[in-house]
């Protein structure tokens, strides 16, 4: 176990072993790693404990310094455990690297599919014994971190004192591809908003890919760089400053050469560090299984599928016309698995893992139903990555349940505006507001 200091801060390292499938305990085990957070001259042992569950799938927790965004404000009266989930950051790792260890594709599929939330949950009620003495914690998830608190209220409730949820209200039935259908519509209405900012923009993007179309460069990471591929940088419209990074970037597009305009280094280089799934590659794995409930149902490239029903994606399309080149947002497709060299050699898993049918449910409506756990959740307006109407619908089925509904923050709100959003909500389930 490691302390070490940071400002305002103390930080304990703790690693933790626990059963690949907790349905057998003496079989094979990975490794879990999380970092305790607690304010400089508080005494941990009087504080109670609060776990972080990071959005994605995929995404270690993330790295604080010090005490910013939300980490301050939750400092003042807790002890917070960073978790990185199952296969994210140094907990034992899942990437092109370490699942050919595994085995076959199919071997490979089997193992991931025991990294959804339902594990994830089973994970934490594994180390919170030891951690709190067997005393529930708060929780507070972002993102799909939220789904993953929406599944722990499902299946162990017990060990939650209070659940906080930002942006992650999952839907508690809606398949992959009613996910996505209900996405297509925000993601062209970010589009719009974007272009209405920035108008200039439309022209830039339409460039970009009509060059893209006919050059179809290769990054410096090797990532070949499909008009596809670029329409995926619409990611970053979901987020807080994600419009204007996103016009920064299509701005210094091109530059000048000896044989005429090309794509700038400092372009290239800035869309190999959106678009590169090297560090979080179970995002692109697991993204669509995090909606897959019914056992006879396979995703099936759903984000995929459903965006054939909205031609105005279709970029050849586009750049035959004279329509704005509108941007994907949290959507994963076959051809990742082509363009990506962190995802290349997992192509087949993916597909698998696509095929797979056998999912179980995550979330149990009459157990929500019936809550006793104060549970406060940040819903935010015209969410791109989070349908809101799928988020009230389930926050009118779990018991008790406060919302806050605002459209003052986008999806990455508890980081954009952390203090304030977490302030907001500890205040609803206390009845302060």
């Amino acid at each position: 176990m490691h302390r070490y200091r940071q400002p305002g801060v103390l930080l304990t390292d703790h690693h933790f072993t626990v059963p690949l499938d907790h349905d057998d305990p003496r079989g094979e085990s990975i490794e879990l790693f999380a970092r305790e957070v607690t304010a400089a001259g508080k005494d941990p042992a009087g504080l109670p404990w609060l776990l972080y569950l990071e959005g994605g799938p995929g995404f270690g927790a993330r790295r604080f310094t010090g005490r910013g965004a939300w980490l301050g404000r939750a400092t003042q009266e807790y002890r917070v455990l960073l978790l990185d989930q199952r296969g994210t950051g140094r907990s034992t790792p899942a990437n092109r690297q370490t699942l050919p260890l595994r085995g076959t594709p199919a071997q490979q599929a089997d193992y991931l599919a025991r990294f959804r939330a339902d594990s994830i949950v089973r994970d934490c009620e594994a180390i919170r014994p030891g951690l709190t003495g067997g005393a529930p914690w708060t929780v507070l998830g972002q993102s799909f971190g939220g789904f993953c608190t929406t599944h722990y209220l499902s299946t162990a409730p017990e060990g939650i004192h209070t659940a906080l949820v930002t942006g992650g209200l999952p839907s508690l039935d809606a398949t992959a591809d009613e996910v996505y259908r209900a996405a297509y519509p925000r993601i062209i209405r970010k589009n719009l908003a974007h272009y209405e900012r920035y108008p200039m923009d439309v022209e830039r993007a339409r460039r970009i890919a009509a060059h893209l179309a006919e050059r179809r460069p290769v990054l410096p990471g090797g990532f070949r760089l499909t008009p596809e591929a670029f329409q995926s940088l619409g990611l970053m419209l979901g987020a807080a400053d994600g419009s204007h990074q996103l016009h920064y970037l299509l701005e210094g597009a091109f530059v000048r050469t000896p044989s005429g305009h090309e794509l700038s280094d400092a372009f290239l280089e800035g869309v190999q560090a959106a678009l590169s799934y090297a560090g979080h590659p179970l995002y692109a794995l697991l993204h669509e299984a995090i909606y897959a409930q019914d056992p006879g149902r396979a995703t099936d490239w759903a984000a995929e599928r459903v965006r054939a029903e909205f031609p105005r994606f279709d970029a050849e399309k586009t750049l035959a016309g004279d329509e704005p080149l509108l941007f994907t947002g949290e959507t994963v497709h076959p051809w990742l698995f082509e363009t990506d060299p962190a995802l290349a050699p997992l192509r087949e898993t993916a597909h698998l893992l696509a095929a797979r049918t056998g999912w179980g449910p995550l979330y149990d409506r009459a157990r929500l139903a019936a809550n006793r756990v104060p549970v406060a959740a940040a819903v935010y307006h015209d969410d791109m990555y989070v349908d809101t109407a799928h988020s009230l619908d389930t926050a009118r089925s779990i018991r008790g349940l406060r919302t806050w509904v605002t459209d003052e923050f986008e999806h990455d709100g508890v980081r954009a505006g952390g203090p304030r959003v977490l302030d907001r909500l500890l205040a609803l389930v206390r009845d302060e507001v």
